[in-house]
């Protein structure tokens, strides 16, 4: 619909002259047109995607776990884990007099309750040392736990121990009031027992009968409480034999809360020196944890090696993962001397999160661990910076980062510049092109997808200032469709470095502007060329130099008015040229007359390209084809 009132605007310039020809108005289809859809809804377009989906890892375990000897520990949570982490490479190593004694009273300790101790382990020696490995503020008093853990476990075995001996007194009780019942049982009769009285009412009886017992024997009252007090006995020492059992398991199950707490808790020295202190406590051989089956601890064992948790399987791991920590840091050494800091990053994350109270870790160098603080600020901050889309500092942390670990995994992060700022930048061209077209509406939707992209864009403050700029430009383009209707091209040529701008991007625009500028440096030759004429006294040469313009560009101002002012000084050449095309034009054609004044015009101006070209044409029309090339006498008399 635009097109076509702009090329109605053109075909009126056609009557004014021939500067500028439209292009042909599009033919109409034989359907009818689609209804306009101006006023239909724009469909809801989705939020532009994250610059990578928020897909990109930060500097973190990933999970939240670490598997050490097939079992998957738990690290809890990784946001504070990576806040510690960040305080721990800004801390000075652990290495002071102090903590050298702590660690040095752990390893005694360690080693006078290891079962390889010449001698065998002593738990009394081991147990005095606990008291002071607790006064380290790094140890956080988990000595003097572990302390008071063995000490309510020996109680508890006091009292079981009591209790044994409570049942074996007990039963040497039932056993002595069994034998005295064995005896009377035996041994106590009446003393009428075998006494035989009359029945019949005779000096003698005619029968005897056995006389009943009294109280004696198993039917005496005695008898029957000493049963009584045995089946007591039996009672009591069955509840003892519960009491026992129960306090056995109740102290050991509390004594492994507290060794299941330390592994979780990743204090695996302590889960060493509690995992040797339990098994000189209970020599049973029972080392089953007991622990609920449904909870976090038992699924850890039960989904990750298929057993039952185990005290022994608690020292194993703790050995596994201080052996692990221990590989990690050497791994990080290497790799900082290779200047490999991205991964040493990684390896020192993973020492830190599976061991941070561990020597290896703890003991680290600071100028070390500076690096990777830096490091590790900055792949944060990157990371940062793509979330919030501000491509331009993403572009000078990625540079930093690249320069400073030659394995930073920079493709991604290339790739999302890229490929965000592309469509930024693309975008805001396509709302140029709109807001030059009039079509605000779709200019502000390209904005907003733009904005969301990359919302730093440079390229916004320049669409902000074209936008403000806008007024303008439309008065701009409106002048020039008004200068294009009314044919005056001499005003659009003056302002061509005004119009030019504002029309970039319109095709139709464009084409006419083009047109109409070729046309006229065209023209201005042709008045150049003349003007020099004009100088040497070649007005003929002048007027003809324009003449042939003027044929193809009739309404020009300029050229008008230059002719006008030659007409004077070649009348006679002109009046002679507009006989000669009169005669030629008559019906019938008077071919003589013509070339005569061609002839007449050609004496005047005699290089005059216009009279020549006629009287060649002439001359060719009166002479047969085999006589075109005249003799010498006719040059000479034509000449």
């Amino acid at each position: 619909m635009k097109t076509r009132i702009l090329c109605s605007l053109l075909l009126a310039a056609i009557a004014h002259g021939q500067v500028y020809t439209p292009p042909a108005a599009p033919r109409q289809s034989a359907q009818p047109a689609a209804p306009p859809q101006d006023t239909a809804a724009a469909a809801a377009k989705p939020p532009a995607a994250s610059p990578l989906g928020q897909e990109i890892p930060m500097l973190d375990p990933s999970a939240e776990t670490i598997t050490v000897g097939g079992v998957a520990i738990p690290l809890g949570d990784t946001r504070l884990l990576k806040a510690r982490f960040e305080k721990y490479l800004s801390q000075p190593p652990e290495n002071d007099k102090e903590t050298i004694q702590y660690r040095a009273t752990i390893t005694e300790i360690l080693a006078t309750i290891s079962p390889f101790r010449a001698g065998g382990p002593d738990l009394y020696s081991a147990f005095k040392r606990l008291p002071s490995a607790s006064t380290y503020p790094g140890d956080a008093n988990l000595c003097m736990s572990l302390a008071e853990s063995i000490y309510m476990a020996m109680l508890a075995k006091q009292d079981v121990n009591g209790l044994n001996k409570l049942n074996l007194t007990m039963e040497q009780e039932k056993k002595a009031i069994q034998m005295e019942a064995d005896w009377k049982a035996r041994h106590e009769r009446d003393k009428t027992l075998n006494d035989t009285k009359a029945t019949g009412g005779g000096a003698k009886g005619s029968a005897n009968k056995n006389a009943q017992t009294p109280g004696t024997g198993n039917n005496s009252l005695q008898y029957t409480d000493i049963v009584r007090r045995i089946v007591e006995i039996e009672a009591l020492k069955k509840a003892n034999i519960v009491r026992t059992e129960a306090q056995t398991l109740r102290t050991k199950a509390q004594y492994q809360v507290t060794m299941i707490q330390w592994f979780v808790q990743r204090r695996y020295e302590h889960v060493l020196m509690a995992a040797r202190f339990y098994n000189q406590i209970w020599k049973d051989g029972d080392a089953t944890l007991r622990v609920d089956k449904d909870s976090d601890v038992s699924k850890l064992f039960s989904e990750s090696v298929g057993v039952s948790p185990t005290v022994s399987s608690l020292d194993s791991l703790s050995n596994e993962a201080i052996r692990e920590v221990a590989k990690y840091v050497e791994a990080f050494d290497l790799m900082l001397t290779r200047n490999e800091l991205h991964s040493a990053s990684q390896r020192l994350m993973e020492a830190y999160a599976l061991g941070e109270y561990l020597a290896p870790v703890a003991t680290l160098p600071l100028e070390k661990k500076r690096r990777v603080a830096d490091y590790v600020r900055d792949l944060h901050e990157l990371y940062g910076t793509l979330q919030a889309r501000d491509y331009t500092k993403t572009k000078e942390l990625a540079a930093r980062l690249k320069a400073a670990a030659k394995d930073f995994p920079s493709s991604k992060v290339d790739s999302a510049i890229a490929a965000y700022t592309l469509a930024s930048d693309l975008a805001i061209e396509e709302a140029k092109a709109h807001l030059l077209a009039r079509d605000s509406d779709k200019a502000a939707e390209k904005i907003r997808v733009a904005t969301e992209i990359w919302p730093t864009n440079p390229k916004l403050s320049e669409f902000r200032t074209l936008v403000s700029q806008s007024s303008g430009l439309v008065v701009i383009r409106n002048d020039f469709d008004r200068l294009l209707g009314e044919g005056n091209f001499r005003e659009i040529a003056r302002r061509q470095y005004e119009i030019a701008p504002v029309i970039q991007g319109d095709a139709t625009r464009e084409d006419a502007f083009k047109q109409i500028m070729t046309n006229l440096m065209k023209i201005e030759a042709a008045l150049g060329k003349a003007a020099e004429f004009s100088k040497v006294g070649q007005d003929y040469a002048a007027w003809e130099q324009l003449a042939e313009l003027r044929e193809q560009f009739p309404d020009d101002p300029k050229l008008g008015r230059e002719l006008e002012l030659l007409a004077p000084k070649v009348a006679d050449f002109t009046k002679a040229l507009d006989k000669a095309r009169q005669f030629e034009s008559r019906t019938p054609k008077q071919t003589g007359s013509a070339l005569s004044w061609y002839l007449k015009a050609h004496s005047i101006h005699p290089q005059s390209k216009l009279a020549k070209e006629a009287k060649d044409r002439l001359a060719r029309e009166i002479l047969p084809p085999d006589d075109l090339t005249p003799t010498a006498e006719v040059r000479d008399e034509v000449n």
